[in-house]
């Protein structure tokens, strides 16, 4: 018997849509499987901070136990270490070169004082060497497979240096972005495809400390911010390149009425999806906003970051999105939650509740389960609220690591989170505080959060990279 239009015989019909739709989902899932079995840019696969598809993770180390490898880095840098396969990734200075000690300036009273920097910690005397690299590692052994300069002048500005912002892959294409403004594409052989010149396309960056964002890959698109305004009276703006080639393919600007340093922002954009459609969030200059994915129009905006119009109140924290809320830092006070799918002005229509007791993050970008938001304050204490409500279940409890630059990253049902001298807390998960452990390495000076992929961590410090494994 034949059909016309090669049509299926009857009553197979619905068994073939179901193997179609059997064989689609098993697909998607392979895709998705795929990413978040890597760490593919800053805060991990969903961006958010979680790691999925970690498993049995170290609870402790020290610089001899569960330690797989450590490789001796060129220099330090608050960038993340990005994993993809067997492969990772460095956004790094070159080694610094040699100079000959100066003495400290004499007192008032003829005692030395420490020179300025001294108290930022070991291994970060100088800002680095003056080549902005960017170096691959082998996943197994943390030998060093290639390292290319794509960017040169460097400077210490505050914390960092320039070359803060995380880079971000696909598994076929590696992009990079300096503090300067300098993207560069490379493939996993590290053959330069591309670069861009921010300043030169865009002005002079006009930030104080730095540009410290880094790039959001989306859909064959590179996501830019650039909020600003300390040193510059130009706007500040949100950009897309085409990531294949680096073409322009929108540029918008983000109005504020912020001051002063209060137009700065070190923050990274965050995706959130309404309706089917993907919106890009940006957190800074008073506001937190949400632009069309495909034009960068601006969709919604929300106010309240800056309720006494401070001119000092920069954003360092990133925007989370979350189950359905956008999360919003400030300069620790207040700390913001929004309902998504809101348009035009949702400053009061949209906010879910807001958080001004002690706890909340200057630095560190927050991360939530869904039901639980866990915040790590500057001091490395641990409150944890109802995602939803904002209402309290504890804290801020003191994990005893110190000073925090760094985010938590939720993994394996632990909670994550290293100090500025390279010391983790690692934090039970859930209702109930529980400090499992406290782990030291190296002392060093220590800005970068850690990576998290299967079973191992990647941990960077001022000196090492160091891979972690039970």
């Amino acid at each position: 018997m034949t059909h016309s239009n090669s049509s299926p015989l009857p009553g197979t019909r619905g068994a073939l849509r179901r193997t179609r739709l059997g064989l689609t989902a098993l697909f998607t899932l392979g895709v998705a499987s795929a990413a978040s079995a890597n760490w593919p840019n800053w805060r991990g696969p969903n961006g958010d901070g979680t790691a999925p598809q970690t498993r049995n993770l170290a609870e402790t180390w020290s610089t001899t136990q569960n330690v797989k490898w450590k490789v001796e880095l060129p220099a330090w840098s608050g960038s993340t270490p990005m994993v993809w396969g067997d492969k990772i990734f460095l956004n790094t200075p070159s080694k610094e070169e040699a100079k000959p000690a100066e003495p400290p300036p004499p007192a008032p009273d003829g005692k030395s004082k420490k020179r300025p920097g001294a108290s930022r910690g070991l291994g970060m005397n100088g800002p680095g060497g003056q080549d902005i690299l960017l170096l691959c590692l082998d996943r197994a052994t943390g030998k060093e497979l290639w390292r290319r300069p794509y960017d040169r002048g460097n400077e210490i500005k505050m914390k960092q240096n320039m070359s803060s912002p995380t880079p971000v892959t696909d598994g076929k294409l590696v992009w990079t972005v300096s503090g300067n403004g300098i993207v560069a594409c490379f493939d996993l052989n590290g053959n330069e495809k591309w670069k861009f010149d921010i300043p030169k396309n865009y002005g002079k960056i006009g930030i104080q400390f730095g540009y410290g964002s880094s790039p959001l890959l989306l859909d064959g698109k590179l996501i830019f911010q650039m909020l600003q305004g300390l040193y510059t009276d130009e706007p500040s703006y949100v950009f897309a390149l085409n990531a294949a080639d680096g073409k322009k393919l929108w540029h918008v600007e983000r109005p504020t009425d912020a001051e002063h340093e209060t137009p700065d922002a070190y923050t990274t954009p965050a995706v959130l999806t309404v309706g089917g459609k993907k919106q890009i969030v940006v957190s800074g200059g008073g506001y937190i906003t949400g632009h069309d994915f495909e034009t960068g129009k601006e969709v919604w905006r929300g106010g309240g970051l800056n309720p006494n119009n401070s001119r000092n109140y920069r954003v360092i924290a990133s925007p989370l999105v979350s189950n359905g809320m956008i999360f919003a830092a400030t300069r620790v006070h207040p700390f913001l939650a929004f309902r998504a799918g809101g348009t035009g002005d949702i400053t009061t229509s949209h906010l879910a509740w807001k958080f001004t007791e002690r706890g909340a993050p200057d630095v560190p970008t927050p991360v939530s389960d869904g039901e639980r938001l866990y915040l790590a304050d500057d001091q490395g204490a641990i409150t944890c609220l109802n995602a939803k409500t904002g209402a309290k279940i504890y804290g801020p409890e003191q994990t005893g690591i110190g000073r925090t630059s760094s985010s938590p990253i939720l993994a394996d049902g632990k909670l994550y989170l290293i100090s500025e001298s390279a010391e983790t807390a690692v934090v039970a998960a859930g209702p109930t505080y529980r400090l499992i452990a406290k782990n030291t390495l190296d002392g060093t000076y220590t800005l970068s959060t850690p990576a998290f992929v299967g079973d191992e961590i990647f941990i960077r410090t001022a000196t090492h990279l160091y891979c972690i494994k039970k």
